[in-house]
């Protein structure tokens, strides 16, 4: 099933410039493996050398943080929105 999908400035040049994609899946896993596979140039700002997701990356569904509802086996159903949120670290020492 169709979502959308959100994503941060630094991933849009990979993906055309969009700030919003479809992607297909009925888990975020799922999602996230189709939006590499139709957009590859985003795997290294998603995926972590064990295939997961970088540990400073975010996912939401719905506004819903992922690492507290089941992580990349949370379910998702068309129309639902997955926003991709990597971390912002930094500051004045």
């Amino acid at each position: 099933m169709s979502v959308n999908v959100r994503l941060p400035t630094i991933m849009r040049s990979a993906a055309g410039g969009m700030s919003e994609v479809a992607a297909e899946g009925s888990t975020v896993g799922e999602v996230v493996d189709d939006l590499v596979r139709q957009f590859p140039g985003t795997s290294t700002h998603l995926r972590a050398p064990d295939g997961g997701v970088h540990r400073f990356v975010n996912v939401y569904v719905n506004d819903e943080d992922v690492r507290y509802t089941g992580k990349l086996d949370t379910p998702v159903k068309g129309g639902d929105t997955v926003t991709i949120l990597p971390a912002v670290a930094g500051g004045a020492s």
